[in-house]
């Protein structure tokens, strides 16, 4: 594939791209879709579909019949990998408002549905003024609202990074109040009302710099047919599935794969998955009751 892109300015690789990712998902693509993508005359988009042809000429042919070039039968992808959640994260951006639907590269998209999240309310400013931060390596004094206290505080934090837990959105950044690294609910800072200078390193955090391997498989109680269904949904190989996380979300990702209780507190239909190297991830798992004892850090509450 790189043989392919070498020597071309972006913008004809980007609309190479498109025409390849129109003949894989939609099965065909055509001068008008390049003029309505990019924006460029006719004659520049037959120039582009001629050169993509020299590139790959097994890949399409021209339908006369249908007015428009189709996927060949020995399609070989040369300049970009065919990737299902790149095709579904299009769908989801604009479904849920992210991306212009004039921007997608999906011609016709199929009905979509998702289960409703909560909006999160993170205020733009208060995004501008952590993200500036982190830019220049500075400490904000924030006003914070906790869990564990009844009003909010203020507090100089620096934060680093900014981190997603498939729910909300959080500032990875050194608490000068609890002199360690913390995560901060962007929704929870109140108030910004300065900044100054910080001298602390972001490759101070280890826990962020640091990455564990989860290692799930079936749920030990699942029939043997529901075990190969779950294998399957999980895209395990040899009865198991590993997953990559820094050690900074391993809260969240064991929280989201519902791996933070013991798996007998639930059914095997409904646990599904359970971890199956528990003292490889470094975190001394103990079960009291429904919940993980662990010592790990848990995000600021």
């Amino acid at each position: 594939m790189e043989s392919g892109r070498s020597g071309l300015r972006w913008g004809i690789e980007q609309r190479l791209e498109f025409i390849e990712f129109r003949l894989f998902w939609e099965g065909h693509v055509n001068r008008s879709d390049l003029m309505d993508q990019f924006g460029v005359s006719a004659n520049q988009a037959s120039t582009d579909l001629n050169r993509y042809i020299g590139f790959a000429p097994d890949n399409m042919v021209y339908d006369k019949s249908a007015r428009t070039y189709v996927r060949g039968p020995a399609f070989k992808p040369q300049f970009l990998e065919p990737d299902a959640s790149r095709y579904l994260a299009q769908l989801r951006s604009v479904a849920d408002g992210i991306l212009e639907r004039d921007d997608c590269w999906i011609a016709d998209l199929p009905p979509y549905a998702a289960a409703p999240t909560p909006v999160r309310g993170v205020n733009p400013l208060t995004l501008r003024s952590v993200v500036g931060a982190i830019r220049r390596a500075e400490a904000i004094e924030v006003r914070y609202q906790s869990l564990s206290s009844p009003e909010p505080r203020w507090r100089w934090v620096a934060p680093h990074a900014i981190a997603f837990d498939g729910f909300r959105w959080h500032a990875r950044a050194f608490c000068q109040a609890d002199e360690c690294f913390k995560d901060f609910l962007l929704s929870r800072i109140l108030e910004i009302r300065g900044s100054r200078e910080s001298d602390i390193s972001p490759e101070a955090d280890h826990d962020w710099h640091s990455e564990v391997t989860l290692e799930v498989g079936p749920h030990p109680g699942l029939s043997e047919t529901q075990a190969k269904v779950i294998a399957l949904d999980y895209g395990m190989r040899g009865g198991k599935a590993k997953i990559k996380v820094r050690r900074a979300l391993l809260y969240y990702a064991l929280k989201r794969l519902g791996l933070d209780t013991d798996p007998d507190a639930r059914k095997p239909q409904d646990q599904q998955i359970v971890l199956l190297n528990p003292e490889q991830i470094d975190c001394h798992f103990s079960y009291v009751g429904n919940a993980f004892g662990p010592a790990i850090q848990v995000p600021e509450m």
